[in-house]
């Protein structure tokens, strides 16, 4: 006859299989890490490129003179960081001996695209426009958005994590003049946080199993 501590072991067990099938368990700790990292060093380039040494109102040039240079820099840091996202992600599942494509990871790409593709849409629009102190509170707050909105299929935390980024989106609206400030929190402080928690939280637990 089995004990009450094999029924609740038992019980663990299907509470764990039924998460695995409708969550993607998959993210790594350490990819928010390094995002993070990757931001504050696209950040500062960004800063070195428009501000003279000293007081941030000292301008060598304003952003709309270098729209394009600043969005080849976020682009290389976008493509820098979802290969480090991709190829971390899939050393995390083929140690656990998971799928990367499947109905869980699925949903939470489609969930995470949306806002994120309606956002980059809209960015776009203000920027061809001239409309160039919207730029940082949209990137924030749309991508604040598709965290809170993909949270369902995935870690708890990133719902957390995107109201934080709104948050800071809708502070940066408030101050247009710092938007490289609130970059720096919201896509390398924040980031770098949830990374650490995350890894100690849930990747540990799993190297030490």
């Amino acid at each position: 006859m089995k004990t009450t501590n094999q029924y609740l072991d038992e019980i663990k067990e299907i509470k764990k299989m039924m998460e695995q099938s409708t969550r993607f368990l998959s993210l790594s700790g350490l990819s928010g890490v390094l995002i993070g990292i990757y931001a504050l060093i696209g950040a500062f380039i960004a800063y070195k490129m428009i501000y003279l040494p000293g007081p941030l109102e000292y301008r060598k040039v304003y952003a709309n003179e270098i729209t394009n240079e600043l969005f080849l820099l976020a682009g290389l840091v976008l493509l820098v960081s979802l290969s480090t996202v991709f190829w971390l992600t899939f050393s995390k599942i083929r140690n656990t001996n998971q799928k990367f494509w499947s109905a869980s990871s699925r949903r939470l790409l489609i969930n995470l695209a949306i806002p994120l593709i309606t956002g980059g849409i809209l960015i776009l629009i203000f920027s061809y426009r001239g409309v160039h102190a919207v730029i940082a509170p949209f990137c924030l707050i749309f991508y604040g958005l598709a965290l809170v909105n993909a949270a369902k299929y995935t870690r708890q935390e990133i719902f957390y994590m995107g109201l934080v980024e709104i948050g800071l989106g809708l502070l940066s609206a408030v101050f247009p003049g710092m938007g490289i400030v609130f970059w720096a929190l919201g896509f390398g402080l924040v980031h770098i946080i949830y990374g650490t928690v995350m890894h100690f939280r849930y990747d540990r637990k799993i190297e030490q199993a």
